[in-house]
């Protein structure tokens, strides 16, 4: 019984851990030519959002480059996360947990 509970805390300190990994990262992601630009972090959190004057005249254009700007800076964080992930011993750090 003891050996579960401490085993669930090592998970949720292993989690802990990897979650405060993940904020370190960040990306950032462009569209129209540079003038919408996101800014994320390893947990997916918008940090910045950068709009160029020019695309206020046009809403379809701003939110279609809204769209394109945050899945470019999620797919960069996603393979730092996945290095990051690596690094920090990936899913393997949990198997000897005791469950």
């Amino acid at each position: 019984m003891f050996n579960k509970i401490k085993a669930i805390k090592d998970i949720r300190d292993q989690a802990k851990k990897i979650q405060g990994g993940l904020a370190e990262l960040s990306a950032e992601g462009e569209a129209a030519w540079g003038k919408v630009k996101i800014k994320i972090d390893g947990n997916q959190q918008i940090l910045e959002v950068k709009i160029d004057d020019e695309m206020l005249k046009d809403k379809n254009k701003l939110e279609a480059a809204i769209k394109e700007a945050t899945n470019d800076a999620i797919k960069k964080v996603q393979k730092q996360m996945a290095f990051k992930m690596k690094e920090m011993g990936g899913l393997d750090a949990f198997k000897n947990l005791g469950l």
